[in-house]
């Protein structure tokens, strides 16, 4: 990540920046340069019935030096600690599309952009632009709650083992890599996380042959073996490879509760959703129900729709 430009997405309603901590979190590890990027629209600008052209230009105008001061301010702090930090103020209505054609045009390895808590469920909301930008980023889209990374904390890795599709095999590699990469920097612990759905019960009432408990034994174990095999590769420990009968949104959202976790690393294919049986809707109920941070990742030959 040495040389690897971080995006952070500025929210412009919000006093405190998440995405900005955690970006420049990473950035004193690695030495990384980052954007701080705002996306700004008026509505009244459209107006021309009300507005002469003039006024509208005053408009526009008078926004872009309020916000430009405000990234100005949080830009002078990170520089003065030697950070690497420019920034830059887009005019569009449609947040995520600016963010996206900013990545196509520049070289740009991550964005970084914050969620919002859910004071009374203490879980993370996510935005329409938030989903966007998981399903067509062509680069890996951090998204942070407010919140440290402390040492020793747990990321999970987020794999499908059943699948001998290529494309989730190397999607499998890459999630564990970034995972691995990612607590290297930060002293955390990778944990492997799969779940897998079972049998429906009235299968085996139709099938009277088949033992269920035998039959569901030997599922758990094709894979625990296959993600134990997956962690030997990497150096990760049996003890930090959680197998678990489930949907994989449950699972997920579950281990990740249970370990306390800071960060999950997850994979998704652009527009089909999250890799092999998280698809459509499961991959929102995956994200959804996460209470920590989350690292969404797609395949090396994904393009953007917006490419």
């Amino acid at each position: 990540m040495s040389s690897e430009r971080l995006l952070v997405v500025i929210d412009p309603s919000r006093e405190q920046q998440p995405a900005v901590d955690r970006a420049a979190h990473l950035a004193r590890k690695t030495g990384a340069p980052m954007t701080l990027f705002l996306t700004i629209f008026n509505f009244s600008y459209e107006k021309r019935a009300l507005l002469s052209e003039e006024e509208r230009e005053l408009l526009r105008a008078a926004l872009l030096e309020k916000h430009e001061g405000h990234l100005k301010r949080l830009v002078a702090p990170l520089q003065q600690e030697g950070l690497i930090v420019d920034y830059e103020i887009d005019w569009n209505v449609r947040v995520f599309e600016s963010i996206i054609r900013h990545v196509l045009d520049h070289d740009v390895s991550y964005i970084v952009k914050s969620t919002q808590a859910h004071d009374t469920l203490k879980s993370v909301i996510f935005t329409p632009t938030d989903w966007h930008l998981i399903r067509k980023a062509p680069v890996p889209v951090l998204l942070v709650k407010d919140h440290d990374w402390p040492p020793k904390g747990v990321i999970i890795a987020a794999v499908d083992v059943d699948s001998q599709d290529p494309l989730h095999q190397e999607l499998n590699t890459r999630i564990v890599n970034t995972a691995k990469n990612l607590a290297a920097l930060i002293d955390g612990v990778v944990h492997l996380v799969n779940g897998y759905p079972g049998l429906p019960e009235n299968m085996f009432i139709e099938q009277p042959s088949l033992d269920s408990s035998r039959f569901n034994k030997s599922v758990h174990q094709h894979h625990q073996e296959h993600v134990e095999a997956l962690g030997a590769k990497f150096d990760i420990s049996p003890e930090c490879c959680h197998v678990k009968e489930g949907l994989p949104e449950d699972v997920i959202s579950g281990q990740a509760k249970l370990l306390d976790a800071e960060l999950v690393v997850i994979g998704t294919i652009g527009e089909q959703g999250i890799t092999a049986t998280l698809l459509g809707t499961t991959a929102e109920q995956v994200i959804d129900n996460l209470q920590c941070d989350l690292l969404a990742l797609k395949p090396d030959q994904f393009r953007s729709p917006l490419a």
